[in-house]
């Protein structure tokens, strides 16, 4: 983990370092544009292919999609404590949903022409969930629960199986209990390709969603033209902010719950407190004994962790700002204070009781968030992404009479004659 103070002849630059922006590598560029070569040419034979490859499974074209005897199996052997979570994040999912969905809505305006905008849900949507060795079940409820939420009739989930060519149970049953009317054995770029450009099995979706590695990311990318999608959600996040108020004990334990995502994940502490900065140190290191993901919290901890003592709390929230951290945990004394100045940071926990994991399981708002810089551009999912908006024009000849001057004269301007016709016929008839 890099321990810098403001002090350090190194601090500078490694403030100024954070400030990114996420450009794939021309290795995993190149690796994707071969994968998508591969799906768009051989369609279902190379996403099984592909699953032999990466995930170690013997599919055949059958068995590509989950069939209702595996969705009945999971059904049956999930526990109560299992049915009984997903049903309580469902419910916060999508009392959440219901609060940013957009609605339909009309106005005059002076020259008495109305106009509004008019909100439907997308017809089929992609939703990727990663699997592996930690089935991200919370993000199957995190992504297709907000597609039901706006009410978009098909929902298609594509995630990696099991070497035995079989999905987990338990996140088979929250796909279907958010949703999911058709869910796909086919993780990496591999399934993002196949859910944008389809296959013979798979009808194309209108927009992708979901997280996933730097494959996942690019091949995200790599579709838009092809497809919309939602952002390019990344490795994982947590940037604290903090002054002295911090609970050292309650801090450290965010840092190590984003570290053991994955080694690829970003965690970091920026605070103006000696006291806070040499406790949270000390906290690490005997929580890190006590996680059974030790190894894998190392690792991240060592590649990209960093803890930073700065000049202020107005330095430490110019770092997050520059930053623009997937998760923000925000601590100090005077909150909201601090709180209108944090401008990039995709979700933000404010208080020390405030646990990132609480938002990732159950508080509502979606975990499929911007990362690597992206929260400078993008929104995390919501809701409204999963409509789509038409504006809608309606006028009577007293209307168009009260608009023909102003028209015809932007006609003129652009030599656009036929444009000005048009309404002069309407305003004269």
């Amino acid at each position: 983990m890099k321990i810098l103070t403001h002090q350090d002849k190194s601090y500078p630059a490694f403030v100024k370092k954070l400030y990114r922006r996420a450009i794939p590598s021309d290795a995993v560029s190149d690796t994707v544009a071969e994968i998508v070569s591969e799906v768009e040419r051989k369609g279902d034979r190379a996403l099984i292919a592909f699953a032999k490859k990466f995930d170690g499974a013997s599919l055949t074209k059958k068995s590509l999609k989950v069939t209702g005897n595996e969705l009945e199996n999971a059904r049956n052997s999930v526990s109560r404590e299992t049915k009984a979570a997903i049903k309580s994040s469902l419910k916060n999912i999508h009392a959440f949903a219901a609060k940013s969905l957009r609605k339909n809505w009309k106005a005059k305006n002076p020259q008495g022409v109305e106009v509004g905008e008019r909100f439907v849900p997308f017809d089929r949507v992609g939703v990727y969930v990663p699997g592996g060795k930690a089935p991200l079940v919370s993000t199957s409820l995190m992504t297709a629960g907000f597609a039901q939420a706006a009410g978009v009739p098909e929902i298609v989930a594509a995630t990696p199986p099991g070497r035995d060519g079989s999905i987990n149970p338990d996140l088979l049953y929250a796909l279907e209990a958010a949703g999911a009317t058709e869910i796909y054995k086919a993780g990496g770029a591999h399934g993002i390709t196949a859910l944008s450009l389809g296959t013979r099995s798979i009808a194309p979706v209108d927009k992708v969603f979901g997280p996933g590695n730097s494959f996942v990311v690019e091949a995200k990318r790599q579709m838009v033209g092809a497809v919309s999608i939602d952002l390019l959600p990344g490795p994982s996040e947590v940037l604290i902010a903090s002054d002295a108020t911090g609970n050292a004990r309650f801090l450290a334990s965010d840092l190590l719950a984003q570290a053991e995502h994955g080694p690829d994940s970003v965690v970091g502490v920026v605070t103006h407190s000696k006291k806070l900065f040499k406790e949270i140190q000390r906290e690490l290191e005997i929580q890190l004994n006590e996680t059974p993901r030790r190894e894998i919290a190392t690792k991240a901890l060592k590649k990209a962790g960093f803890l930073l003592l700065t000049k202020s709390m107005s330095e430490s929230i110019s770092i997050v700002n520059d930053w623009a951290p997937e998760h923000l945990i925000l601590v100090a004394k005077n909150e909201d204070k601090w709180l209108e100045q944090v401008r990039t940071a995709g979700a933000i926990y404010v208080g020390n009781y405030s646990a990132v994991a609480v938002g990732d399981f159950l508080a509502g708002p979606s975990h499929t968030l911007p990362t690597e810089g992206s929260g400078r551009s993008f929104s995390g999912l919501r809701a409204d992404q999963f409509q789509r908006r038409a504006s809608v024009v309606r006028m009577d000849q007293k209307a168009v009479r009260k608009s023909q001057k102003v028209v015809e004269h932007f006609a003129k301007m652009e030599g656009l004659h036929a444009h000005g016709r048009s309404v002069t016929l309407r305003a004269e008839s």
